[in-house]
Order: structure tokens, then C-alpha cells, then sequence
């Protein structure tokens, strides 16, 4: 059932249940209707869309003219298929997360980040990622203003920045456009994560918007290669 108590928005724990329930297998092809699933879970007809189209746009769902909601592809759980923290990706590699703040403060945005959000200020918060206290990438993360005023006051050591946006915060995060490319580490980037010269990074820049559409993060991470991998799961949808 929903929890009313929780922080959690009721339409994200009713799309965490429905997505459950097709991993466990007990929604294999079409979904309860709306009505069902209104009854179901004692909960309104806004909070039943809100759940179910985030899972069309996630792919997992897809809805039939006529003839309802049906199961479509089967979940992705990895990084590239599905918006998840890296403290999770961590932990899916059977690691133990971390992260140590190395700055945060309010900048003026250089010209690249100005073209892709449009932001002209932004709070920049800067960490190291390390899985079992191996440094393994630097994460360089874009706020505007008036969310990044609200982060810095808590302590962004060894904590999901998601988690603190959504559980905390209350934003939530709908939907996001990622690209992945290979490049080097700066010279301080490399000081910081011990790198010998020549170690490749694998860079992945991700723009997080809300329901609204409007931006609340853009990070730019940076990897070392030898230590992280990015997996894609592909699944045919036939019919």
C-alpha cells in the first residue's frame, strides 16, 4: 500500500510498486486499469497517470489505443537504462560506495554549460566517487540557484545527492538525457583519484529535468576505464 506519512511522492512509490511487480513477474502483459489500480491502492486518478507515464517514458510500459496499458520492455536496471545514482551503480557492482566533497560554490557558468541549460549562474558542487575507498571517477555537478543554496547546507560528504534532492528537498526527478564519450583526466583530477599518467577516462554528462521540464542538474562525470563500466541492457519489443 501507499504511505501517506512518507516523503516519498505517492506516485513514485505507486511506480516503484507496479515496476516491482513486473520484475517479480506478476505483471507480465497488460497492467490493471486505472480504475484497479485506484481502487487497489486507495489512491486518485492523477497519481495513477503521474506513476504509469513515467514508466511509458521509461520504456517499461506502453499504453494501447483502445485497449489499455501493456507491459513492453522488460526493465533495465543498469546505469544507461534507467535513472539511477552512481552510489546505486556502485552498489550493483557489489562494491561499497563513497564520496568525499572537494567544492562547492556559486559560479558564474562557463559558456559549454550556459549552452546546455541555459543557466548563467550555478552552484558547482565537485566530489570524488570511491567504490571499497578506491577513488574511481570525479563528479562535477551543476545547480541552479535556487537549489544548490538549499544543498550546500547539508553535508554532501558520503551522501546521494538523489536522495537528498528527492527525499529531502522534495524535487523529483523525471526523466534525463545522458551522453558518453572517452577523454583525459585534468592534472588535478588525475592528483586527486592517484592516477599515473595515460589513464583514460570514460566521461558521461547527463541533464536531469523535472515533470516540468525544467533543468535541476547537469554533472559531468569523469571515470577511470580500467575501473568502471557502463552496461546496456537491449530488448526486442516485437508485435
Amino acid at each position: 500500500m501507499l504511505d501517506y506519512n512518507n516523503s516519498i511522492a505517492l506516485h513514485i512509490q505507486l511506480k516503484n510498486i507496479i515496476e516491482k511487480k513486473i520484475e517479480e513477474g506478476i505483471f507480465t502483459e497488460q497492467i490493471p486499469s486505472e480504475r484497479q489500480l485506484m481502487t487497489d491502492y486507495n489512491t486518485s486518478r492523477s497519481t495513477v497517470r503521474e506513476a504509469v507515464n513515467l514508466l511509458v517514458r521509461e520504456g517499461i510500459l506502453e499504453k494501447r489505443h483502445g485497449k489499455g496499458t501493456f507491459v513492453s520492455l522488460k526493465p533495465i536496471q543498469d546505469w544507461l537504462g534507467n535513472l539511477s545514482s552512481t552510489t546505486e551503480t556502485i552498489l550493483q557492482m557489489g562494491k561499497k560506495p563513497g564520496a568525499k566533497l572537494i567544492a562547492s560554490y556559486l559560479m558564474e557558468t562557463p559558456h559549454y554549460i550556459q549552452e546546455k541549460t541555459g543557466l548563467q549562474e550555478a552552484y558547482f558542487i565537485k566530489r570524488i566517487r570511491y567504490a571499497d575507498d578506491t577513488p574511481i571517477g570525479i563528479e562535477q555537478h551543476y545547480y541552479p540557484v535556487h537549489i544548490g543554496e538549499k544543498l550546500i547546507k547539508y553535508d554532501l560528504n558520503d551522501v546521494t545527492l538523489y536522495d537528498l534532492l528527492e527525499n529531502d528537498l522534495g524535487i523529483i526527478l523525471a526523466e534525463a538525457g545522458q551522453t558518453i564519450s572517452s577523454g583525459a583526466f585534468s592534472d588535478e583530477d588525475k592528483e586527486n583519484l592517484e592516477l599515473a599518467d595515460g589513464t583514460n577516462a570514460l566521461i558521461a554528462e547527463r541533464i536531469i529535468k523535472d515533470r516540468n521540464n525544467e533543468i535541476i542538474e547537469m554533472e559531468k562525470a569523469f571515470y577511470r576505464s580500467d575501473l568502471y563500466t557502463f552496461k546496456l541492457n537491449l530488448s526486442r519489443k516485437f508485435g
